[in-house]
């Protein structure tokens, strides 16, 4: 079967009802959904206690029906200055290697200020940020890249969490943020270091209405899709929000909320990750949600659902499916 053929088959095989989502076992968020050679990859933040996260677990699957897991492909011991709360893995192929960028140990300035410029000391377990490990093969094992973080301080106020990379003519661009704030960078071509923009500035502030974390750039016919969390993690309010522009860089216009609670199957749905199936112009979405009832403040699960866009490309609120938990939670921990 050719790719587009291949791609019409894994569609047909999802069954986007009663028991299909969550898609494999166990708690984890903040879902990166890739496609490598014919396989797709999942990989996912191990949600639990952030002194628990210690850890990268990652899933693959040919059919986006029967998932592999794969034990740890990045453990906090093998990066020098990573301790715990290893968060939203996101992997890229370039050249033959692969590239996990990601974040660690929850860091924020040591004086408690959301201005940016004041950091934590190297030796303390709060000084982190941005990341990036390699490996030669997508299921790892990954090692520390540069030895250091890429982003290690809060410039214009955003917390260096939930990075997002993306190419665009030629060079290759990371979104990210947290504490209601958003940056855009660019990366040097061996991900090592951050070039500045054209216009000499090497942090640009990106943050659109109502954000949050969690974002996420892609381009379908022509339009820039930013995406992003909106309300808090912890609670029924978590959310997905997009804005649409011309170009990666904006101006984006705000079009409003896509991904909610949906009671009673689950509530606090986000972080999400998009794909479109190749040769085709079928999207989905890989997210997480919290089912009902929900155990813990951890209780989150990932899930695939269609992405759907209307003949102007807005985005069709988004339809969760599967089965809701019988009260044992659903998932094994």
């Amino acid at each position: 079967m050719n790719a587009k053929a291949l791609a019409f088959a894994a569609l047909a095989a999802l069954p986007f009802a009663a028991d299909a989502n969550p898609i494999f076992d166990g708690w984890y968020a903040d879902p990166q959904i890739r496609r490598f050679g014919g396989e797709y990859w999942v990989f996912p933040t191990y949600s639990a206690p952030f002194g628990e996260q210690t850890f990268f677990d990652a899933f693959s699957s040919r059919d986006l029906e029967t998932w592999t897991k794969h034990g740890k492909v990045l453990k906090a011991a093998d990066v020098s200055w990573a301790n715990s709360c290893l968060w939203a893995p996101d992997v890229h192929e370039k050249d033959g290697r692969y590239y996990l960028f990601f974040s660690a140990n929850d860091t924020y300035p040591a004086d408690g200020s959301k201005t940016g410029t004041v950091v934590r000391a190297k030796s303390d377990r709060k000084y982190g940020g941005i990341g990036v490990a390699v490996a030669d093969r997508p299921e790892g094992p990954y090692r520390d890249l540069i030895g250091k973080p890429l982003i290690d301080c809060f410039w214009n106020g955003a917390q260096p969490i939930d990075q997002y990379v993306f190419e665009h003519g030629g060079e290759w661009f990371m979104i990210y943020g947290g504490w209601r704030r958003c940056n855009m960078v660019r990366l040097a071509p061996d991900f090592k270091s951050l070039l500045p923009f054209d216009d000499g500035s090497m942090w640009r502030d990106m943050t659109p209405k109502d954000y949050v974390e969690g974002s996420v750039m892609f381009e379908r016919r022509g339009k820039w899709y930013f995406m992003y969390s909106s309300g808090d993690w912890t609670r029924d309010n978590y959310c997905v929000n997009y804005s649409v522009g011309d170009s990666p860089f904006g101006p984006f216009e705000f079009k409003g909320r896509i991904l909610a609670s949906q009671k009673p199957l689950a509530t606090g749905a986000g972080h999400h990750s998009v794909i479109r199936l190749p040769g085709t112009d079928d999207w989905l979405i890989c997210y997480h949600r919290r089912p009902i009832p929900s155990l813990s403040r951890h209780h989150r699960v990932v899930c695939i659902d269609r992405l759907r866009f209307k003949e102007n490309g807005d985005i069709e609120p988004v339809t969760m499916t599967g089965e809701a938990p019988n009260g044992d939670g659903g998932d094994k921990r």
